[in-house]
């Protein structure tokens, strides 16, 4: 599978992709691919630095004749959203991605590809190790932990980067030039309660919502996709009168529009309760139709769990789910198309005496980000839960008067004859973060045409990440000289 892979143009960047994929990345297990690129720069005899929160900065001279231009920073970040789909066999800790060349597209064998950020990552590795490309001085800057927190870019200090120029390859349309993003906040609501007996003369059903495309809890919001803990919700809402709630476990990540969520119920009426599922069941589906066309709801007879919620509990869990926003929030007044503000519900938790709900909001406007988690916060207090927010990382406000936004819109018009699209995106990059640290460093981001990403559909454009590299080079080519 790889060796296709490799063969693709351009080599040096799929070559370099293929072997940052053989090397397992998740978010807060960076320890293997952290080492991978300290060895690749101490290869190369480039001066490599590890700062405190474990960023990998590899720096390498300016090539001959470029050496009055301006310093770069070049940044990507080294983890992967790992998810998979249900029935895929395959342990992110110790397996290699496995890709696949379908038409124009990279694609990854039931599980996502990691072209979020890899694709970055190989292309300034491709830079690094290139002995006939010409380019300004660089700071290769590999962030770690962007999928889940951005703590590498929240803890990356002031003094380690003279740059003054900073490209962000973590863009995910080749016609973008990236400008700003969104800051983000963890809001996270637990509740315990004390498990009751289960009614007598009941029967244990395992109810599963699955099927769903999911994605990019930031990108991909504006899709008014299927959330999978909303859609249980709304069968436990449907069947609350009918039955007792034991456990639940719906969504992974965050950052991920949840795909799947399963259910363990009880019910002494099974007559009634089966009814009721079965119309919301048809409800949901016709609902999504157009959308979500491998949308599954399914039931299945189990063993008898050991115990479930109280009646009064489980309604404070439903309603809370119910009441809670998820999707968009409020779309953006100044710039057409863009989503201000939005929430993801991405994660529900029901066992052992516990509940948690995990949630991503997101907004490009500091006030309305706080806004949506304080509207969240006020939803679950009334339940009875305990709330707390985490993770917080602001967004990257334009600059209009970019000078590295001038070079790069011209190097653009004149290479492809269009105009590019200029604009703000409603997900989470760490130009914000790193800005707050480095406030005189001018900032852009782009990169290639990357679709379905945090999810197994993710896939990466062959011909898109020809254009993407010529235009690096090409801007590398154009970066001014020093004032």
């Amino acid at each position: 599978m790889n060796t296709t892979i490799r063969n693709l143009e351009p080599k040096r960047v799929w070559n370099n992709f293929a072997d940052l994929n053989a090397v397992p990345r998740a978010s807060k297990k960076e320890e293997r691919v952290i080492a991978f690129m300290v060895d690749f720069g101490n290869k190369l005899g480039l001066e490599v630095v590890i700062d405190p929160v474990q960023n990998v900065i590899i720096k390498k001279p300016a090539t001959k004749g470029m050496e009055n231009r301006k310093t770069i920073v070049m940044q990507s970040h080294l983890d992967m959203v790992h998810q998979k789909n249900n029935d895929t066999v395959f342990d992110f800790d110790t397996e290699g991605i496995k890709m696949y060349v379908d038409g124009d597209w990279v694609r990854a064998d039931g599980t996502t590809l990691g072209a979020d950020n890899g694709l970055g990552v190989a292309s300034i590795m491709a830079i690094l190790e290139s002995t006939d490309i010409p380019h300004p001085a660089i700071e290769a800057l590999f962030t770690i932990d962007e999928e889940t927190g951005m703590t590498g870019a929240l803890g990356l200090q002031g003094g380690y980067l003279d740059g003054e120029i900073l490209l962000n390859l973590d863009t995910e349309d080749d016609d973008e030039i990236g400008v700003g993003c969104a800051g983000g906040v963890d809001v996270t609501a637990t509740k315990s309660y004390v498990d009751v007996k289960i009614p007598s003369n009941s029967t244990a059903y395992k109810i599963t919502v699955k099927g769903l495309q999911g994605g990019h809890s930031g990108m991909d919001i504006i899709k008014g996709l299927g959330n999978s803990n909303k859609m249980m919700n709304r069968v436990l809402h449907a069947t609350i009168d009918n039955s007792h709630i034991a456990e639940i476990d719906g969504g992974s990540l965050r950052n991920a529009i949840p795909r799947e969520s399963n259910a363990i119920v009880v019910t002494s009426d099974e007559s009634s309760f089966m009814n009721a599922f079965e119309n919301v069941k048809k409800e949901i589906i016709e609902e999504y139709d157009s959308i979500e066309k491998d949308l599954e709801i399914n039931i299945s007879e189990i063993d008898m769990p050991s115990s479930v919620l109280s009646k009064d509990d489980q309604r404070a869990l439903i309603n809370a789910v119910y009441a809670a926003h998820n999707g968009v929030f409020r779309m953006s007044p100044d710039i057409e198309d863009l989503v201000e503000t939005s929430n993801n519900i991405a994660r529900v938790i029901v066992k052992d005496g516990n509940i948690k709900i995990g949630c991503l909001t997101r907004s490009s406007v500091e006030s309305g980000k706080w806004d949506m988690a304080n509207t969240l916060k006020a939803t679950f207090t009334l339940a009875g839960f305990n709330v707390e927010y985490g993770g917080s990382y602001p967004g990257w406000k334009p600059n209009p008067n970019s000078a590295i936004l001038k070079v790069m819109k011209k190097v653009y018009e004149d290479m492809f004859n269009e105009k590019p699209n200029i604009l703000a995106c409603h997900a989470g990059l760490e130009c914000g973060i790193l800005g707050t640290n480095y406030p005189e460093m001018d900032m852009i981001s782009f990169g290639p045409t990357i679709k379905g990403a945090h999810s197994p559909d993710e896939r990466a454009s062959i011909s898109s990440t020809q254009k993407y590299w010529k235009y690096l080079l090409e801007t590398l080519k154009n970066i001014p000289e020093r004032a």
